[in-house]
């Protein structure tokens, strides 16, 4: 199951889990549309693809919440 990560590791900002703009690589590194285009859609940490985050309903979200740490060291 995806981790669903708050924010974007690039920049900070927030990315809720039921609404689309998340871009992820293979190890969940997590950014936002605009640093995901800054970086042309190539993850900085471990050179993976960066693609576009799937929402997850907020009704599943009770059951199976999103993270909370934040990844972004500003």
């Amino acid at each position: 199951m995806l981790e669903m990560r708050p924010d974007c590791e690039r920049c900070g900002t927030g990315l809720p889990a039921q609404l689309p703009g998340g871009f992820i690589c293979s190890f969940e590194c997590t950014f936002c549309a605009a640093c995901s285009e800054a970086v042309d859609d190539v993850c900085p940490n471990c050179g993976g693809e960066l693609l576009d985050r799937p929402t997850r309903p907020r009704e599943m979200l009770e059951q199976y919440p999103a993270s909370t740490q934040h990844k972004f060291k500003g």
